[in-house]
């Protein structure tokens, strides 16, 4: 799968992302978060998330992230380079990281760079993804079902189904978004004519961010309606998805300011990244704990309303 436009053929002009759009869509994202009734569902969301438990499955969930996240990596890096043969998809990739890792994107990226070509690297990446996807849903799976008041957890091979089924469902949605943003930049740099060129680069930063917020969202939508193991309407955790992804989005930069008052390096030395990164996870699944919580309160609202 090439994205180098063929000698001879006019490249097409692409359709470019308008800022007013973006802008459009962060106000009206804004504008439904602090409503009025969404402010006292923050309030409850927040002592929900002061309980011990959740805090002991969201330490679970980010243990595991760490352990999935770099097999998933390497696997995509040999999707895009080994499979796709597309050098754009394999940019993009890189792009993503070093867009979306708090810190330490430059020695994250180089490492998996060099442990991509070795085969049983690529072998080992595919095990242990799928060992540890299990360790991620598993804990995840009794949070939302405590959220949703559903007494009964999966059996251990049902669990594994719909973990192995997540896993590839959140794989095949960011190949989707790596590809579109590769396609995108592509008639991106038949327009512009050049990668350093300052409105390329603008574009096809907010062409990737677009994609990526979009894929984020979805993954949250996919684990809020089909994780828990009892009946949730796809209506209730749309919303909370599309808030937690915003959410989510924001916190993000949040935390990379507050690594500087955090100072991790000087209190764990080498392992001031391994830290860094857990601490991320740990908020991150904080954050989609807290999403399920407010499509629960929500979905209560709205059953309250209707009877």
């Amino acid at each position: 799968m090439s994205l180098i436009p063929p000698p001879g053929i006019a490249a097409t002009a692409p359709p470019v992302v308008e800022q007013s759009a973006a802008r459009r869509l962060r106000v009206r994202l804004q504008s439904e978060i602090l409503k009025p009734e969404n402010i006292g569902y923050f309030r409850q969301i927040a002592k929900y998330l002061m309980h011990t438990e959740v805090h002991t499955f969201a330490f679970s969930v980010a243990a595991n992230v760490i352990l999935s996240f770099f097999p998933f990596v390497v696997l995509m890096l040999t999707l895009t380079r080994q499979v796709f043969r597309s050098q754009g998809m394999y940019e993009v990739v890189l792009q993503v990281l070093r867009s979306y890792l708090p810190a330490g994107q430059d020695f994250i990226i180089r490492s998996v760079v060099a442990l991509t070509p070795h085969r049983g690297m690529r072998i080992f990446s595919l095990a242990m993804l799928l060992v540890s996807s299990t360790g991620v849903f598993v804990p995840l799976e009794v949070a939302l079902n405590h959220v949703w008041g559903f007494t009964t957890n999966r059996k251990y091979l049902a669990n594994q189904a719909v973990s192995l089924a997540l896993v590839t469902c959140c794989g095949l949605l960011a190949l989707v978004s790596v590809a579109v943003t590769a396609q995108n930049q592509w008639w991106l740099l038949a327009l512009f004519g050049s990668k350093t060129n300052l409105l390329f680069r603008a574009f096809g930063f907010l062409v990737m961010k677009l994609f990526a917020f979009i894929t984020s969202i979805a993954m949250f939508f996919v684990i809020y309606w089909l994780l828990p193991n009892g009946k949730v309407s796809a209506r209730a955790v749309l919303p909370a998805a599309v808030v937690t992804g915003f959410v989510w989005e924001m916190s993000k930069y949040l935390y990379i300011l507050a690594l500087h008052w955090l100072d991790f390096q000087e209190a764990y030395g080498p392992f001031a990244l391994s830290v860094t990164l857990m601490f991320w996870a740990f908020l991150s699944g904080l954050l989609l704990l807290g999403g399920a919580q407010f499509a629960v309160l929500r979905a209560r609202r709205v059953s309250a309303s209707h009877i």
